[in-house]
């Protein structure tokens, strides 16, 4: 025994001496240097004072002193767990941020800086993810004016690996162009910010997929036009739905009824992509969704007071492509997270 208390007492050593290395280096915050001190200092007080561990046992009142360190451990492993679990949360949303200051930066030394004008304007942002056949279509329905407001599209290539940019600048819109893929929820949030900074009066979303009818914008703009919503949401269920039945019909449902539960706000369709916002209120959403965004931008709608509404739309069959949705439960488990998420903060 005295063996392994000596190794003990090393290792506790090593681990504090391996922190003040890389805390000096510049490569560990305070955090991560707090970490490998408690571990260190638990590891050695159990070398130094085995009796301690007799102390913790009685506490979790446990007979055999192997089997409460045992529990410590683990509990400690729990924890080591869900620190490193939020750090590549951090590292994932400090990724997220760099694309999007590129894409808009790049935006900004093409298209040029934002434009000065007193004409009312309606911003279209298409998140689009490999959809070059389908896009194509999208962007030759696009109306030019919309209840007095000027139709401005904006692609959000999010990453693609097809010729979905080249098709967008074929057609004369502009784009904005993630380096990578970042899902739907970046690619929309670097569209409502290149929005507020052209100063967009409405921002509409609309899906690159082809299973939106882009004329049905006015149906969405209408009540933030004549100031009865903030918010205005496309459902398929008031409207036309050619893809009816399923489980994923009975998925859209389910989560509807659960949103509009924690929300306070009645919800039918609460994964449709085809929505309109008054600009002036984007800036108060607090978006950090990069996948599942839809249920978040609701949640959010609701919590900070904006005023919602539901008007009937079509969702049509994909005819080009393929989903981009994630697989058998990725989808219905991440849908969920982010309601749980959104809900809690």
């Amino acid at each position: 025994m005295e063996g392994v208390r000596i190794v003990g007492i090393v290792v506790a050593l090593l681990f504090m001496g391996y922190g003040a290395l890389k805390y000096r280096s510049g490569k560990w915050r305070k955090t991560d240097l707090g970490l490998a001190l408690l571990i260190a200092l638990g590891i050695g007080l159990v070398s130094i004072f085995p009796e301690a561990v007799g102390v913790v046992a009685k506490v979790l009142l446990l007979e055999n002193r192997l089997f409460a360190v045992l529990v410590v451990s683990n509990l400690i492993l729990f924890a080591l767990f869900l620190y490193l679990l939020n750090q590549v949360r951090l590292a994932n949303r400090r990724t997220g941020e760099l694309v999007r200051a590129l894409a808009k930066n790049r935006y900004v030394e093409t298209f040029g800086a934002a434009r000065a004008s007193d004409e009312r304007s309606l911003m279209v942002i298409i998140p689009a993810y490999n959809e070059q056949e389908a896009i194509r279509g999208v962007l030759e329905r696009m109306p030019a004016q919309v209840l007095g407001y000027k139709v401005d599209a904006l692609v959000v290539v999010d990453g693609a690996t097809d010729e979905t940019e080249a098709v967008a600048l074929e057609h004369n819109f502009p784009v904005a162009t993630h380096v990578v893929n970042r899902g739907q929820g970046d690619a929309l949030r670097t569209g409502f910010e290149i929005a507020q900074a052209e100063k967009a009066d409405i921002v509409v979303n609309l899906d690159a997929d082809g299973q939106h009818r882009p004329e049905e914008i006015e149906r969405l703009i209408r009540p933030i036009v004549e100031d009865e919503a903030d918010f205005v949401m496309g459902s398929r269920f008031l409207g036309h739905y050619e893809d009816a039945g399923g489980a994923r019909h009975l998925g859209i449902v389910i989560f509807s009824k659960l949103i509009s539960a924690l929300s306070g706000v009645r919800i039918t369709d609460c994964t449709n992509g085809f929505r309109a916002i008054r600009g002036s209120e984007l800036a108060k959403l607090e978006l950090l969704e990069d996948r599942f965004s839809t249920a978040e931008l609701i949640i959010e709608a609701a919590k900070k007071k904006l005023r919602i509404k539901e008007v009937p739309v079509s969702v049509l069959r994909r005819t080009e492509g393929e989903s981009k949705k994630p697989r058998r439960l990725g989808y219905p488990l991440g849908f969920l997270r982010v309601i749980l998420q959104t809900w809690v903060r």
